[in-house]
């Protein structure tokens, strides 16, 4: 099953109350989708088979790399500095309510992808409903994120490494070309193989997580060797639930605690991962939605839980903890190590080194992957060079892949010493990327709720519905924009380096705000473009080869159950039972 985006030559037929609901302006989408017949499935071929995608992630890995694909150094390592920074309960109730947030991002992506499970991710999305512009604009923040944050994984696998070997023995630029000779070898050999590798690894990293909430229930409860009994809430009390943080008394509490709020951020941001996938996911109306609701219990185990466990057996004004937040992004960075050894369990860093070098690996794996396919949708759309949207018979578009590995290439700047305070700049400068994609879905998912009301579109007719609805993409996106807007309120605050005011980090730290509304306003410039109002959002450019396609996997997936074809008898008896 594929299909192609045509622009001119399409053969497809539509009733006249679908060709009444064509928007009335030109783009890819004008003339509707055509299908194409092919043996493994593509996707969003503009021209011709040789730029489609595969269709060849199962249920069981989209659900796998769902659970797993946010699950990364932002909650295993990050979550020690906002304990130092915010204590215990500041940081239980950012990750709870930020928790919230990403799930109703979460669930607005859903509620769009379900009805047009399109190539092109969420950019799509914002192309259809919003404004060109604003699609061209994420689309392109988007692959600025994890073109950077490729290579920065890459250096956090060296350093992971140096656990055991350090700098002196071997050079840390021999492990980055490793790992990324590797990774690419991985994304070339087609989405088949990319989706086995990374459900292997997702399913590593989430065993992980619950080896350590049992861990720390055990330390919880007074079961390390230097324990000296339950410890409770003893550290709400002494040091206490609230820590200072630039300031003292209730405005030192009160910027901790709101300084947990955009740790707590960008430890969840990488969920929206799924949006990529769906260009590639059998069957995405019925795989999608199963991924999404179980981000409501990732969201609640593994991060809410998780942290409130480490509130419990670390203080925050740990020597260890504050050495921790110093440290590289080794086992050593780790709060959790930090309560190991205030435990006195000498064992486990080594063990837990090794499971954050499977964290940081996956996540460059994955990384890749969301640049590739990013890059290959904005030369879909005509938004970057054609030749960006070539692939080959598996799927797998190379030129994308090429590009995005020779630019991953800037992780050998980290080698040397002098490159890395420039490096850390530069990550800066893009992290925030991360956080304007969820407004800019959800910027989205407000407009499509217009649109399908406008066009007469009812709720059931829909595969998924967002439980949070118009309004909560609303408050979501109110408060996505105040975060994005105090994420780096620390620059304002005095500093021995810098004096009053930290003018690197406040340029590096902000400058992609003007750059993400530069690229909208320019294209609209360049391309006259106007935002599209409800009656002219394209709802059903497509829908008719779609909804056709969606039957024909059903039928295919009933067939294979007859037949006791399915999920793989390990995966079945192992993490099934769990997922």
């Amino acid at each position: 099953m594929a299909y192609r985006y045509n622009d001119s030559d399409s053969n497809e037929k539509h009733s006249p109350s679908e060709e009444a609901q064509k928007p009335p302006y030109s783009s890819e989408y004008d003339h509707g989708v055509e299908i194409i017949r092919g043996r493994n499935g593509s996707l969003a071929d503009p021209t011709n088979v040789g730029q489609s995608l595969h269709r060849g992630l199962s249920a069981r890995q989209i659900t796998m790399i769902a659970i797993g694909g946010a699950i990364g150094t932002g909650l295993i390592i990050g979550t020690g500095q906002a304990l130092a920074r915010s204590g215990p309960a500041s940081i239980l109730i950012s990750y709870s309510v930020v928790g919230v947030l990403c799930y109703a991002v979460m669930t607005a992506l859903g509620e769009m992808a379900t009805w047009m499970p399109a190539a092109g991710g969420f950019a799509a999305y914002a192309t259809r409903f919003v404004d060109p512009a604003l699609g061209f604009s994420l689309g392109y923040t988007y692959w600025f994120k994890y073109i950077i944050i490729t290579p920065n994984q890459l250096t956090a696998a060296a350093l992971v490494i140096q656990y055991w070997a350090p700098p002196e023995q071997i050079n840390p630029g021999v492990f980055i070309a490793i790992f990324l000779v590797v990774i690419i070898a991985i994304n070339y050999l087609g989405i088949r193989f990319f989706g086995e590798i990374e459900f292997w690894l997702s399913s590593v990293k989430v065993l992980t997580i619950l080896g350590l909430i049992i861990l720390c229930i055990i330390l919880a409860a007074g079961g390390g060797p230097n324990s000296g009994g339950a410890t409770g809430f003893q550290y709400y009390h002494d040091p206490g639930a609230f820590a200072t943080y630039i300031g003292s008394g209730s405005v030192g509490r009160f910027t901790g605690f709101w300084s947990s709020f955009t740790n707590a951020v960008f430890a969840y941001l990488g969920t929206e991962l799924i949006g990529v996938t769906v260009a590639e996911a059998q069957n995405p109306r019925r795989n999608i939605p199963r991924a999404i609701k179980l981000t409501f219990w990732r969201i609640l185990v593994f991060y809410i839980f998780l942290v409130f466990l480490l509130g419990l057996i670390v203080p925050y004004d740990s020597n260890l903890l504050a050495f921790a937040t110093e440290a590289s992004t080794s086992a050593a960075a780790s709060p959790f190590v930090v309560a190991i050894r205030i435990a006195g369990i000498k064992v486990l860093p080594g063990f837990f080194n090794a499971c954050v070098l499977i964290f940081v690996f996956s996540a460059s794996n994955s990384d890749l992957y969301i640049a590739t396919r990013t890059l290959h949708g904005l030369a879909v759309k005509g938004q970057a060079p054609r030749i960006f949207a070539k692939t080959d018979n598996r799927g797998v578009p190379y030129y994308s892949l090429g590009l995005c590995a020779l630019i991953a290439c800037i992780a050998f700047l980290n080698v040397a010493n002098d490159s890395a305070d420039i490096f850390s700049y530069f990550v800066n400068l893009v992290s925030i990327f991360g956080l304007l994609t969820w407004i800019s879905i959800l910027v989205s998912h407000i407009y499509f709720i217009k649109a399908r009301e406008a066009q007469g579109v009812r709720k059931e007719d829909l595969r998924y519905v967002s439980p949070f609805g118009y309004w909560g993409s609303v408050v979501a996106l109110a408060f996505c924009i105040l975060v994005a807007l105090t994420k780096n309120f620390a620059v304002f605050t005095y500093s021995e380096d810098y004096g009053n005011f930290d003018y690197k980090n406040f340029i590096t730290g902000y400058l992609g705000i003007p750059l993400y509304l530069m690229m909208i306003f320019g294209y609209k410039l360049v391309f006259k473009t106007k935002g599209l109002k409800p009656h002219e959002a394209d709802l059903f450019g497509g829908k008719a080869v779609i909804d056709a396609d969606e039957q024909e996997w059903l039928v295919k997936e009933a067939e294979e159950k007859a037949n006791g074809k399915g999920p793989s008898t390990i995966y079945r008896h192992t993490l099934g039972y769990l997922f």
